[in-house]
């Protein structure tokens, strides 16, 4: 559409006509408000969860995605998909770059200040990776002296310093594949983050046989779709969420996407839906 619109714009230059035709105020590009397209923000490095191979995306996060725009009125390609990585999905949702985020976001007080969650749909718990040989690392207290990789802006990383190993060593990447592939060469030790995110990766065709989890999950990661503060579609979304575990697609999903990689903690999961909708 932008495209098209940019050539009419071109010819009326041509043609000298004012270039107030072409001015944003004529410009009905497409967007939630009317109607034509939800943008909406997730991973595209996350096996399992949230990824893209050229046009396509997968994962559990994607199809929560569509099933929740579904039920919004929305079909699969009134989706649109724009990369949402951890340290941005705040300010995207602030400066209206996305709908929505579904992007393994834990919900929690200090970013429910700045947006609102509808959700959990899934509750994860943190965990650590490994290589597949190493058998030093048994949990987040066996981590001194060791490099740990986590992502800017998420909070796994100090928790563990913090609370577990303070003569850990942290390492900042922008992305958790990034850490997958500096944990493969050697570079650190350990990754932290969900053992959903986590799981992923080791099951991952390209990293099979070359990673492990180690320990048990020692926190609860609710996951939420992130929407601005305000938004008029949190609530519906809560339903959404709701009918999906109730209709048996929140079972089928995880099990397609991450099947025996990983099983959630019964405790908690499926969740109770109530999100935090202003």
């Amino acid at each position: 559409m932008r495209h098209k619109k940019f050539s009419a714009c071109a010819m009326a230059a041509v043609a000298a006509l004012t270039l107030s035709a072409c001015s944003s105020g004529d410009d009905d590009s497409s967007g939630s408000e009317g109607g034509e397209t939800l943008t909406v923000g997730i991973k595209f490095d996350q096996p399992g969860l949230g990824l893209q191979k050229g046009s396509e995306y997968s994962g559990f996060d994607v199809d929560v995605a569509y099933y929740v725009a579904d039920k919004l009125g929305y079909s699969e390609d009134q989706v649109e998909f724009v990369q949402s990585v951890t340290a941005q999905r705040e300010t995207m949702l602030e400066n209206g770059q996305v709908d929505m985020v579904v992007a393994t976001y834990t919900m929690n007080e200090a970013r429910e200040e700045q947006i609102d969650f509808a959700g959990p749909y899934l509750v994860a718990g943190q965990g650590l990776l490994v290589k597949e040989d190493d058998d030093s690392i048994t949990g987040p207290d066996s981590l001194d002296g060791k490099n740990l990789c986590s992502v800017s802006g998420a909070v796994p990383a100090q928790r563990i310093k913090d609370e577990y190993s303070t003569g850990v060593q942290l390492y900042e990447a922008s992305t958790y594949s990034e850490c997958v592939e500096l944990l493969g060469n050697g570079t650190i030790d350990a990754v932290t983050t969900d053992d959903s995110i986590l799981a992923g990766y080791a099951d991952a065709p390209e990293y099979e046989g070359k990673f492990k989890l180690v320990g048990e999950a020692f926190s609860e990661e609710p996951y939420g779709i992130g929407l601005p503060n305000g938004s008029d579609q949190c609530e519906p979304a809560n339903d959404a969420l709701n009918e999906m575990i109730e209709d048996g697609s929140w079972d089928k999903f995880l099990e397609e996407n991450l099947g025996d990689a990983y099983t959630p903690d019964p405790a908690t999961n499926p969740p109770e839906v109530g999100g935090s909708c202003s």
